[in-house]
């Protein structure tokens, strides 16, 4: 395994870096708004995919966007919506991904899901290093 330095550790901490997996990125597509069991959607997922030992999930939050109905979500003040567009992304082995779908699909009423293949490059810091 080769040893790398980290752009953002001090120049004598190395890193390792692991070859590159095949995984699925799941993406999801859904308005701020969107609410499960009285919490946000995106607050859900992610805290189902956390308790189901995926691998790992993150929230974006878009500026501005318009889904299926054609209307426009924006953060600009002029037009100010109280339902911006967000994207859960999750990436995982193609088993996970799959074996979280059937619970998505119970937690979701409405948005859009996409997944595409995925290479995973992993970058980790030695193990006598804590997490920052």
């Amino acid at each position: 395994m080769k040893k790398v330095p980290c752009c953002h550790a001090k120049p004598e901490t190395l890193v390792h870096m692991h070859l590159p997996e095949d995984a699925l990125l799941l993406r999801i597509f859904i308005g701020e708004s969107d609410r499960h069991r009285h919490r946000p959607l995106y607050e859900a997922i992610v805290l189902k995919a956390r308790e189901l030992h995926m691998a790992g999930a993150t929230v974006l939050r878009g500026p501005m966007g318009f889904g299926a109905s054609s209307r426009i979500h924006t953060a600009k003040i002029i037009q100010l919506s109280m339902d911006l567009p967000f994207v859960v992304e999750i990436v995982d082995t193609e088993e996970k991904i799959n074996g979280f779908l059937p619970i998505l699909d119970e937690m979701m009423s409405g948005g859009l899901v996409t997944l595409e293949k995925a290479r995973v490059i992993r970058y980790r810091a030695d193990k006598g290093e804590s997490d920052a």
